[in-house]
């Protein structure tokens, strides 16, 4: 008998950071929440990451998710913003894993290619096939819908690999 698991999916960013928690049952996906943790770009990124950290952490200690699925960083032009988005990645990873989550990285490309088909495609096809997808009455924010499509991507990976 399968068993529901709980997918928390996460879009790091240094500024806003989205969650998506889903259930996935038997192939099939349920809607539990999302939202998106904002740092402030006035604040010095030491103060910043502390945010990221605990904000998830209070996600995974208020809904439980078993599993974290994180964006991977995507190649930037700008050194600076890879950095600071490698280290929100971190923090998130490891708010993840201090809260007993195993933990699986997708690439922006893979999770596009998961959710819409196209490895291509833009936020808002993103956020239109979540809403699809999940049944939503109303599409999430761009960072919302990219932290849903990450716990989606991994749902499908679950549900492929049996």
């Amino acid at each position: 008998m399968a068993i529901r698991t709980r997918i928390l999916g996460i879009d790091p960013g240094s500024r806003v950071t989205g969650y998506g928690i889903i259930d996935s049952h038997r192939g099939r996906l349920g809607f539990v929440t999302c939202g998106t943790i904002r740092t402030g770009d006035s604040r010095p990124m030491a103060d910043r990451l502390l945010t990221i950290y605990e904000g998830l952490r209070r996600v995974i200690e208020l809904h439980g998710p078993e599993v974290a699925a994180v964006e991977d960083v995507f190649l930037s032009h700008n050194p600076r913003s890879a950095l600071k988005l490698g280290h929100a990645r971190g923090v998130a990873v490891l708010a993840a894993m201090r809260g007993g989550l195993a933990v699986h990285d997708y690439s922006p490309r893979v999770v596009k290619q998961a959710v819409v088909g196209y490895g291509q495609a833009g936020k808002e096809q993103v956020q239109h096939m979540v809403r699809v997808l999940l049944e939503l009455s109303a599409a999430p924010s761009g960072d919302a819908a990219d932290a849903l499509a990450v716990a989606i991507c991994h749902a499908n990976r679950m549900t492929a690999l049996g």
